[in-house]
């Protein structure tokens, strides 16, 4: 995950302030290895025009070539409007989709990525087109965040009927109408800022999504602003993220590599709590650990007194900023390691089967 919409900063109005911002942005660059020789803040501090520049020579994707499309799938541009706002998508349909949509997936990239690089580098348009579901990749545009973050460290944007939930979830719902699909078959999964963002749709609209898949993302109240999600990256909370106003939770599962330098670990921990805490009543546990390609992992099961998977956790041991199991095709991709999008899409699917 990089950083953020310029316009997010809210600039420090005392002395204390700025310094603490300060060494907020100087720890931020060094968990990338881009602070000053001296480790020390510049007179004059550092602006978020510095910390940006800086935050440029990380890894960005590189322009990902438009897939192959097989006969008779689709892979089309599209625009969704609402009151809330606009957003560009493309939108994957497989052939098998021509018998009827089996359900509706909405993934949401990372920061810097695209929705064609997101695709490739996830391999979700081949899983759509072995189990003929449709895959929605809205796209963040650089006008609503510098980085083309999702804006889940904005307090406008972690509620219910505004901001980017509103405009995603209305996108999500449309799609599933347009395919006959209903809320049991939809789904929403996402990489570090996709993934938070998927969190909090979880959360703001039960009544669209039927579970939520985070890679590598942060907890739904994680940050109210840009410097508290400097903070919440590194790890540390900086105010109770109790649930969201009229929000409520979903079956949700969670990868995290070990290694995520750029994103905690512990935020995986947390989205894992704050999905048990809505399960209620009784649950059974446990916990199983493997290996793939040499990556090992751990995967914790909570199941509730129906015996349905309602959370899973997948720790991948060694694991980077990456989604697991994907394609050099794409961005931040760990080709070793659990198949991240197969899984979720089992979890998906097999569980909205017992749900039903």
């Amino acid at each position: 995950m990089k950083l953020f919409d310029v316009g997010a900063w809210r600039p420090a109005t005392d002395d204390a302030r700025l310094s603490a911002a300060n060494d907020l942005v100087q720890r931020t660059l060094a968990r990338h290895g881009l602070a000053s020789q001296s480790g020390t803040a510049q007179p004059g501090g550092i602006t978020m025009d510095d910390m940006l520049a800086r935050l440029s020579q990380l890894h960005s994707p590189t322009a990902a070539a438009q897939p192959k499309i097989p006969e008779g799938a689709q892979f089309l541009q599209n625009t969704y409007a609402c009151d809330a706002g606009t957003r560009a998508y493309w939108i994957y349909t497989p052939t098998s989709a021509l018998e009827g949509t089996t359900g509706v997936v909405m993934m949401l990239h990372g920061c810097t990525q695209t929705p064609v690089d997101f695709a490739a580098g996830t391999g979700m348009n081949r899983l759509a087109d072995q189990h003929g579901f449709a895959v929605i990749y809205p796209a963040q545009s650089r006008g609503d965040n510098a980085q083309s973050c999702w804006n889940w460290f904005s307090r406008g944007d972690q509620r219910r009927g505004r901001g980017e939930p509103a405009i995603l979830a209305g996108l999500a719902a449309q799609v599933a109408a347009d395919h006959g699909v209903d809320k049991e078959q939809t789904f929403v999964a996402g990489l570090s800022a996709g993934g938070a963002m998927a969190a909090i749709l979880g959360e703001t609209y039960p009544d669209v999504f039927a579970a939520v898949g985070a890679h590598s993302g942060l907890p739904v109240g994680a940050a109210k602003d840009v410097p508290s999600a400097f903070a919440a990256m590194g790890g540390t909370v900086l105010e109770a993220s109790g649930k969201v106003e009229g929000g409520s939770g979903v079956r949700t599962v969670v990868f995290h590599g070990s290694a995520d330098a750029t994103v905690h670990p512990k935020n995986g921990d947390r989205i894992v709590q704050r999905a048990m805490d809505v399960v209620g009543g009784q649950s059974v546990e446990t916990t199983e650990r493997g290996a793939v390609n040499g990556r090992a992992y751990t995967r914790k099961i909570i199941r509730d007194d129906m015996g349905v998977g309602v959370v899973e956790h997948w720790r991948i041991d060694g694991q980077g900023h990456a989604w697991s199991g994907g394609t050099a095709a794409g961005s931040y991709t760990d080709p070793q390691g659990p198949d991240a999008s197969a899984e979720m899409i089992r979890f998906f699917f097999r569980a909205a089967a017992e749900v039903g």
